[in-house]
This record gives structure tokens, sequence and C-alpha cells, in this order.
């Protein structure tokens, strides 16, 4: 299958996976404190990928494990724990809305920082993304004034991370398989997560039903939120462009509504409008001029 058709079935089922990750997280933290689902997060994903690919770390050059770890921390380890504390104050839905400005912050990253080249057609798309994006935030917080949006900040945080990590990848690893790049990120984050768990006083309420309840979620979360999307996003990059990959964060909100609206997440005529808004900012970030 050729590239240019192969990116939009990336895109799909990336916006599918990770539309879901919101409501996971959600229902993760019935049982578990951010830290801990964060934390089991990566260890879940860790060690799926090690299983699947563990023979691809020797294709990594050492000149780039410098790159792999930078990715680990902003791509993966920063926002993992960035998302899990937000959601304990606004919507799963709320949180995917914001998480739509990842394609905004790496355009302008990818320009002053990497020195990489737009279409127009691709800012474009962005900025028509973004109004779609902030229909949807203004009437959430007219909808929902009980929710605290200095949280929100944390979400904004991490889009800034996914943003230099997406041009991180572009610029210095795209040379690499997606596999090794996965692979290597979380064998650098293993220790440090499992650190953070063990302090976190998991090992002590692991016994609670609750807990093994949610980390049921964080397991799903962790395989295929994390360690599968990882994959696939990277490939993603590799075939097409930055802004182009990044732009799965104007689909993931339109899954997350539907989640959420299952988990009685109210929207309104408006979010369904600033929805389609957004999906039409994605079709122009990739149409050619």
């Amino acid at each position: 299958m050729d590239s240019k058709r192969l990116k939009w079935i990336y895109l799909i089922t990336l916006a599918l996976i990770w539309g879901s990750s919101f409501i996971l997280i959600k229902k993760g933290l019935v049982g578990l404190t951010p830290m801990q689902l964060g934390s089991l997060r990566i260890l879940f994903a860790a060690i799926f990928l090690l299983l699947i690919g563990f023979k691809s770390l020797a294709k990594i050059p050492r000149v780039q494990w410098k790159y792999i770890a930078l990715t680990a921390t902003l791509g993966t380890f920063v926002p993992a724990y960035l998302f899990a504390i937000a959601q304990t104050q606004i919507d799963s839905s709320v949180s995917s809305i914001l998480n739509s400005l990842t394609p905004l912050n790496t355009l302008i990253f990818g320009i002053l920082a990497f020195g990489l080249s737009f279409r127009r057609s691709q800012i474009f798309g962005v900025v028509i993304g973004l109004i779609g994006t902030f229909l949807l935030i203004i009437n959430g917080a007219l909808h929902h004034p009980e929710q605290n949006y200095y949280y929100a900040i944390l979400v904004l945080i991490a889009s800034f991370c996914y943003a230099i990590n997406v041009n991180l990848i572009k610029k210095y690893l795209s040379d690499l398989s997606p596999l090794s790049i996965s692979t290597g990120n979380f064998l650098i984050l293993l220790l440090p997560a499992l650190l953070v768990l063990f302090f976190s006083g998991f090992f002590e309420v692991i016994h609670v039903e609750s807990v093994q309840h949610s980390v049921s979620f964080v397991l799903i979360l962790g395989v295929m939120g994390t360690g599968i999307a990882n994959i696939i996003f990277f490939k993603n990059i590799q075939i097409s462009s930055p802004v182009f990959a990044t732009s799965v964060t104007y689909l993931i909100p339109v899954v997350a509504f539907g989640w959420g609206l299952l988990d009685n997440e109210m929207l309104t005529p408006v979010q369904f409008l600033g929805a389609f808004i957004i999906l039409f900012g994605v079709y122009l970030s990739a149409k050619k001029e």
C-alpha cells in the first residue's frame, strides 16, 4: 500500500486508540492515584515492547541513545503523569480537547527550533482545527463551571512536550525503525517508572478489589494506548510530516466524546459543531497545495 493511503489508515487507527485512552485513564483513577496510574501505564507498555522488540535495540547506534532518552522523557514519561493528574479535576473529553493544541505547537517548534518546512495548507488546517478546539473548550467551560480549569494547564504542558518530541523524532530518529524507537524509549523509562510506583504506596493497596479493577484498565491503556500506539505513531511521522502525524489530536476528541457520552459526560450542539470543524482542519492539514 502506498504511503498516501497508509498514513490515513495510521491516523484513523491512532484516533480510535488514543481517543479511548482518556476514558481508560478516568476508569483507572477510580482506584489508583495519578502517580500509580502513570507508572503502571509505562511499565505495562515497557514489558510488552521489550517482549516483542528487544532484538531491535541492537539497531540503535550509540550516538542516538541521547535522543532516545530525550524523546522518552518528553513523549511518554512527563505526559503520562500530567494527563493523569489533570483528569482528577477535568473531564476526559475536555482533556482530549486540550490535547488538540499539539499540532499548533508542533508547527511553531518545527519552524523556530528545527528548521522544518510546512505547506500553506497545513498552516490553514492547524488554524481551522484550533478554531474548532476553542469552540469546544469555551462551550465546555460555560456548561461545567464546577471543573477546575487550572488543571488544564497540565494538559497544555503535555502538549508542548509532544510537540518537541515529534520534531526530535522527525529530525534525529527518522532512520530508525518505529519498533526500535519505542522499545528504546521504554527500556530507559522502566527503572524510573518502577521507582515512582514503589514510592507511591501501590504495593500496600494492591490487594484492594477496586485497585485491581483499575489496574485492568491501565493494562489495556499501557499495551494498546501506549505500546502499540507509539509504534504506529512513529511510523506515521516517518512516512508523512510532523504536522500531519500530530493532527491525530484533532480526531481524538471526537472518539473521546463518544466514550464520554456513554459515561454521562454531556455534549452540546456547539461541541458537535466544533468537532466537525476539527475534522475539516485535519483534511486541510494533509491537502496538497
